[in-house]
């Protein structure tokens, strides 16, 4: 009797032991289970790919020097918005970093001038009625009328007036961009001190030493100082905007002149070798 109940356990024993590859094997033919010694459903639960994640460009962030497809995307999307004016060349160069440099700070990025992934998923979503079949010379802005998500419409009002006396075929992004040098570089300077610090800018495109738009010569390294310590991104205020509007007019206190500088502030011995025309306010201006 003992021997039977012995043996009546050790089958018991050899059941429950049997059981767990039992029930594996009745699982559902294809189904994958998360367990301990199943990785697969536990790797990829969750996860999202990466096309999935960032669904515009490449992976690869575009900067100066890039070149291609994605870059001809990006100009296209810019455009589109209105921040870029150039041709769609597919070349990443200073008007393609200006542009860039211009959407991420209107979408209160880091405007650092690099197209990483928060950059292409941002623009993206502001572009999503773009497509690549607009000529590559069209003109920056067309959208806007038709309603697609553009440079914000109290930016068009405020160039609105500035574009009247664009006798030089400037962009709408130079145009804004110079109100905002002008505006960080000499806000409470007299109005007339403002001006000549718009015609300086100009003067400076059309001189062959200098980059031919605004956008080039302000942010040409070590130019302005507005640019160096981020004031070039405050909203400039409605006097800023008529100084670049009289400096488009044709007036220049200045008197022709590429350089200014403040005496009480200015740091490098250079600068004081320069030809001084005039004082206006703060600012010596000189050849």
């Amino acid at each position: 009797m003992k021997k039977h109940t012995q043996w009546i356990f050790a089958a018991l024993t050899l059941a429950l032991a049997a059981a767990p590859s039992t029930a594996i094997l009745l699982k559902e033919p294809g189904a994958v289970y998360a367990n301990q010694n199943n990785h697969t459903s536990v790797m990829t639960e969750g996860i999202v790919p990466e096309e999935e994640a960032l669904p515009v460009f490449g992976t690869t962030p575009l900067k100066v020097g890039s070149s291609g497809q994605d870059v001809y995307e990006l100009q296209g999307r810019l455009k589109h918005l209105g921040y870029y004016a150039g041709a769609i060349d597919s070349q990443f160069g200073a008007k393609t970093r200006n542009a860039v440099t211009w959407f991420q700070w209107k979408f209160g990025m880091e405007a650092d001038g690099i197209v990483g992934a928060k950059t292409k998923l941002k623009l993206y979503n502001a572009t999503k009625a773009w497509r690549p079949t607009e000529p590559s010379t069209s003109t920056a802005n067309k959208t806007e009328g038709n309603g697609n998500t553009g440079a914000s419409n109290g930016a068009n009002t405020n160039t609105a007036e500035l574009s009247s006396g664009n006798t030089m075929g400037l962009s709408e992004n130079d145009l804004r961009i110079m109100a905002n040098a002008v505006y960080g570089e000499s806000r409470g300077e007299p109005f007339e001190g403002q001006v000549a610090v718009a015609a300086v800018i100009l003067n400076r495109v059309k001189s062959p030493n200098f980059p031919n738009t605004p956008s080039g010569v302000i942010f040409q390294p070590g130019a302005f100082t507005a640019v160096a310590d981020g004031q070039i991104y405050l909203e400039p205020n409605e006097q800023a905007r008529k100084a670049v509007q009289q400096a488009l007019n044709g007036w220049d206190p200045s008197g022709g002149c590429i350089y200014y500088f403040n005496p009480k502030t200015a740091t490098s011995k250079w600068i004081w070798s320069r030809p001084q025309v005039k004082t206006i306010g703060q600012h010596i201006f000189c050849m």
